[in-house]
């Protein structure tokens, strides 16, 4: 088992906050499929950073699993990516969260896979003046992943993972952006007990994901009213929440493509007279 040692944690986490916001908050790129090279790449990772332990831990930083990932990490990307800070470290879930990560570097970074293994030991994104222990590191990494021969992403063929991965973005997760005004609405029916509700025309709520179906839940009733669905910027749907009678967590919209792939789901307040409002109960996701 390899884990590593002398790691700069500190910088990992304050710099990759960047990458996270970039990766899953900014404007989203709908991606004919992944970064070239990404299961290699993820093998190469794994073998280095642990040997392919999901179970491997740093008895010093706290540092676990397969790509050896500390704790305050884990809790900010499952958050993100899993819909859960407190998800367990199963080995789907590690594949799963190290996956989405590796993505959004690999843009981020220009498409060089020696600077996300780089980023990756140490947090920066710089592109000269590495230590001769960062440079030793990624040209481990680049061995491994030159020797290797295509691999598919992880994850579907961990021995216990689901077949479908289900993930929860209740309304109140960080990688949901808002724009104008949503006020927080209590609710034991609704999911996390709360939904957020807008009556601003325009006011809006985005989600960008790597899936293969999306769900908008929300609550509806006589005071709410229509909504425009954007997926990857492009108007596909407008949809009504206005009911006769109050009802929680209900199934307004579902996308669902061919293929996992990455994708913004937008919705937006029309503004219907008498009944505008437009809520958000929380977003669900397969892949």
């Amino acid at each position: 088992m390899r884990v590593l040692h002398g790691r700069l944690k500190a910088v990992f986490v304050a710099s990759l906050a960047a990458i996270i916001l970039v990766g899953v908050l900014g404007p989203a790129t709908t991606l004919a499929a992944d970064p070239p090279g990404l299961g290699r790449f993820m093998y190469a990772i794994g073998r280095v950073e642990s040997g392919g332990n999901y179970t491997a831990r740093n008895a010093r930083t706290g540092a676990y699993g397969k790509y050896q990932i500390i704790p305050s990490s884990w809790r900010a990307w499952a958050g993100l990516y899993l819909g859960d800070p407190n998800a367990p470290k199963t080995p789907a879930n590690q594949e799963f969260v190290a996956a989405s990560k590796f993505r959004a570097a690999y843009r981020f970074l220009g498409g060089s896979w020696r600077r996300v293994a780089y980023q990756w030991l140490t947090g920066s994104s710089r592109t000269t003046g590495w230590s001769s222990f960062a440079t030793s590191y990624v040209n481990k990494v680049m061995a491994y992943y030159q020797a290797a021969t295509d691999r598919p992403v992880p994850g579907g063929d961990i021995a216990g993972a689901a077949s479908t991965i289900q993930r929860r973005y209740q309304e109140s997760n960080p990688a949901i952006v808002y724009t104008g005004s949503w006020r927080v609405k209590s609710g034991s029916a609704n999911a996390g007990g709360a939904v957020r509700v807008a009556t601003t025309r325009n006011a809006s709520a985005s989600l960008s994901f790597y899936g293969k179906t999306i769900t908008w839940n929300a609550l509806v009733g006589p005071t709410l009213g229509w909504a425009r669905v954007f997926i990857d910027g492009a108007l596909v749907k407008r949809v009504t929440l206005n009911r006769s009678s109050t009802g929680a967590r209900r199934a307004v919209f579902n996308r669902t493509w061919a293929s996992v792939g990455q994708h913004t789901i937008r919705i937006e307040v029309i503004g219907t007279r008498g009944h505008p409002g437009v809520s958000l109960d929380e977003f669900v996701l397969t892949r």
